[in-house]
This record gives C-alpha cells, structure tokens and sequence, in this order.
C-alpha cells in the first residue's frame, strides 16, 4: 500500500496511518507506520544509512487518521514537548496563540449526546495489564486529569440505533482517553468492542472503529509557519453516514 504524504518538509513529515495499521512495532511483527516512513525515506533519498524516523503522536491500532513524524533527535524533542503541552486557547486567535500541537479526530458515537457542544474533564487510571483505562474518581491513586471538547456534526437513526458524528478536539492526551471518555459519558465509539463492552475486551481487538485523526494545528518551531493537516475520514468504519466537508 503506498504511503499518502500529508506534508513533508526536512524537519518533519505528516502521514495518514490506515486503521489495523500498528504505529510502531509491536508483538504482532505487522509492519508498522515507523517502518513504512522509514521505507519511503530511504527509497526517496540518496543515503547508505537508515533513516531517522520518530513518532509524535501514536494512534491506536484501529484508529486511522494524521500521523506526525521527525526526522532528527532534535525535532523531536521539540515537538513531542509542543504536543505534550495542554491548549485550551481560544481558536479564533492569531497562530502565536497556538499552544503545543492542536488535535482534532471525527468520530461516530452510539448513541446520543445531551448537548451538542461541550467539555469532558475526567479522571483516567490506565491499567497496564489489561491495556485499558477506566474514568474514576477524582483524587484515585495513578489517575490523570483528561480534557477533550467536543462538538456535533449531525445525527442519524439508523437500522443499527442512533448514531452520532462529532468533531473532537483533544485538550491532553491519555491512553485512549477518546475511546474511554465518550464510552463513560453513555455514547462509545461504534465498533470499539473494548470500551462499549468492557467484559469482551480481551476476547475481541477491532481492526478499525469510528474514530478518525482528521485534523492537526500547530506552530512551526523552525520556521515560524503556521501549519494545518487535514484528512477527512473515507475509511470503512465511516461508510455508515454522509460526510459532508466541513
């Protein structure tokens, strides 16, 4: 499958990972998002050496979408601290406003949400063991404050329920903190067996949900550009509603 290149500079380079796709090797040996740059890297460039190549914002397997890479221990080093800093800068500012790397994702949720626009803060405690994070009570022991805002795109009642397609813009980041947040607050992501049926998570692993990194601002730290990636979603998982372009 070849590559889609969002945006490539020398400093860094933006790809769409297909959901199944792992970002980086794991136990399953599946070729992986870092090999694939890494590839097209050498196979485009003039170079006897592998390339550097580092992740910046790692999806979960069966999550699709933006994926941002470095090209040099020292980009990223910068970016992985822009994207570990927490935005909640109103989105109407000039780019200087711009805190860290902006991340939005689409997503279809079951269900309805009683508000078409608003804010999530919970508490996440991550479970190693199980590999997956449940939302507790604010002062739990190993837990993390999780921000996201979210807002409606359209509703559908379909043969399968109710059905609801968001913009998510995620405020930090937590291990699965969408999958696990929107699941808590009574609308989980259409198809994520892990978090809509907790019971099930280590019978089944969906090779792809409803979830989508569609979109990524950030601030250049070189050369001072603003920089916008964007991606709609055309993957399987979103072949149950219309997407109109936003």
């Amino acid at each position: 499958m070849k590559l889609e290149v969002l945006y490539e500079d020398e400093y860094m380079i933006a790809v769409t990972k297909p959901p199944g796709v792992p970002s980086q090797g794991d136990r399953s040996n599946d070729v992986d998002m870092v090999t694939r740059v890494r590839d097209y890297l050498f196979d485009k460039g003039d170079i006897d050496t592998e390339p550097y190549v580092a992740v910046i914002n790692r999806l979960d397997r069966p999550v699709g979408g933006i994926m941002l890479f470095a090209k040099s221990e020292d980009m990223a080093a910068k970016l992985t601290d822009m994207i570990q800093m927490k935005d909640e800068t109103d989105e109407s500012g000039d780019k200087h406003e711009i805190k860290g790397i902006r991340k939005y994702y689409q997503a279809i949720l079951s269900g309805y949400l009683e508000e078409e626009e608003g804010t999530y803060t919970d508490w996440i405690l991550f479970d190693k063991k199980n590999n997956i994070s449940k939302v507790v009570k604010e002062g739990t022991p190993g837990a993390k404050k999780a921000v996201l805002k979210y807002e409606l795109i359209d509703e559908f009642e379909t043969d399968k329920g109710y059905l609801t397609y968001v913009l998510i813009r995620l405020i930090t980041g937590r291990h699965h903190q969408i999958r696990c947040q929107m699941a808590a607050h009574g609308t989980p992501i259409v198809g994520d067996v892990r978090y809509a049926a907790p019971g099930a998570a280590r019978k089944a692993s969906p090779r792809e949900i409803a979830l989508f990194s569609s979109r990524m601002e950030f601030v250049h730290p070189v050369t001072g550009e603003r920089i916008v990636l964007h991606r709609e979603p055309d993957t399987k998982a979103f072949e149950a509603i219309e997407l109109d372009e936003f």
